[in-house]
């Protein structure tokens, strides 16, 4: 299976997206999908890790689906505000690194 960076996930996602006149959804539309994606992966989570067993009649999903759909409409999201996925991922990992650096215990090495 292909490895992919930000850049390129983003320029797939908008390729495909690029392809239709309706284009990326409105933010909040945008927003409703990530929420709706968050409680299938929820849904999946509980399923395989929780004490909800699948029913025999639900469709079979994964927890690997679920993500990548998360990934997907998160990439959508980023491209219809023309964020930079990589810059977002950078201001993120920076606040953890210093704002939560000494929250945990560290492992010894």
């Amino acid at each position: 299976m292909p490895t992919y960076n930000t850049k390129e996930i983003q320029k797939r996602v908008d390729d495909y997206i690029s392809q239709y006149k309706e284009g990326y959804f409105s933010p909040l539309s945008l927003m409703a999908r990530l929420t709706e994606e968050t409680g299938e992966l929820a849904r999946e989570v509980n399923h395989y890790y929780g004490e909800k067993p699948k029913k025999s009649t639900e469709e079979e999903k994964t927890v690997e689906e679920e993500l990548g759909d998360i990934i997907f409409v998160l990439t959508c999201f980023a491209n219809s505000l023309d964020i930079d996925l990589s810059e977002a991922f950078e201001l993120a990992i920076t606040k953890f690194e210093t704002r939560d650096k000494d929250r945990w215990t560290r492992k010894d090495k």
